[in-house]
């Protein structure tokens, strides 16, 4: 075959083979983009929405997503209007169930509090109430001080961790008024605690209340022991749980040694002393 043919057939072969590839090409595009995406229609928080806020028409709007719906996404407005949040909502995420009182259960703690579980509120100054760095969601130890019934005078003072890694379900301030009229601001802390817990804390409602702030990964209950006001200042070490103070008893009197027998002898008498049996010899 002449050298010259060959040479045409050859490039007349590549240029079909592109072709067909730009081809098909643009045809498998073209199917593709005449393909409708399946989209989902969800309601979002048109603002920040707080923790306790009852839901209204105004904080609420409505966001396109590729693909289906999450699992609990609330995907009308009427299903969320009127329900309390049990959980703060950034502006522009999707609102699901899962962050939602249920319905006519209303705004506020309440909603938030779970079953068999109670909310109490601890007044704490804003210096032991960890320097405003307490807020919802975080995780505190709380300490008592004060001076234990039968113990007078200052040295008696006595430090306490009497409730370990509760969780804070609010946090704010309380206008209080002092002795002489003149308000004061209180820091109040709402506490999520179980019913024996809230007797420990009304308790100590009239004693120095401290709030210890722990990692919300560390939920280990340590064994901490009292302290006292003394042992800042003797450096003693606190007693460990369960062991007793030592007790001061005076010493025993000591069993004499001898005995005496009284001898009487007609008209005489006499007094004899005698070694006893477990005395000196």
């Amino acid at each position: 075959m002449n050298r010259r043919l060959l040479t045409i057939l050859l490039v007349a072969f590549l240029v079909a083979s592109l072709c067909t590839w730009l081809v098909v090409r643009l045809v498998s595009n073209r199917v593709s983009a005449s393909k409708p995406v399946s989209t989902s229609r969800l309601v979002s928080a048109a603002k920040d929405i707080p923790l306790g806020a009852v839901i209204q028409a105004a904080d609420l709007s409505t966001m396109t997503i590729a693909g289906l719906p999450p699992k609990g996404a609330i995907l009308k407005p009427e299903q969320a209007i009127g329900r309390g949040a049990i959980a703060q909502i950034p502006q522009g995420e999707p609102i699901l169930e899962s962050q939602l009182a249920g319905l006519g259960s209303g705004g506020g703690l309440a909603p938030t509090i779970p079953d068999g579980m109670r909310a109490s509120a601890v007044r704490v100054d804003e210096v032991v109430g960890v320097a405003g760095f307490v807020i919802p969601g975080m995780r505190v130890d709380v300490l008592v001080s004060g001076n234990p019934p039968g113990s007078g005078g200052t040295e008696g003072v006595v430090t306490r961790t009497i409730l370990q890694n509760i969780q804070v379900l609010s946090a704010g301030t309380d206008i209080q008024r002092d002795n002489e009229g003149k308000p004061l601001q209180v820091q109040v802390i709402t506490l999520l605690v179980t019913p024996e817990q809230a007797q420990i804390l009304s308790l100590a409602a009239n004693m120095k209340i401290q709030l210890v702030l722990r990692n919300p990964l560390d939920t280990k209950v340590a064994d901490v022991p009292e302290n006292t006001l003394s042992n800042l200042f003797t450096g003693g070490t606190p007693p460990k749980t369960g062991e007793q103070k030592a007790v001061h008893r005076p010493a025993p009197k000591p069993v004499p040694s001898t005995f005496s027998v009284e001898v009487i002898n007609g008209t005489k008498s006499s007094e004899e002393k005698f070694p006893s049996s477990g005395g000196p010899k």
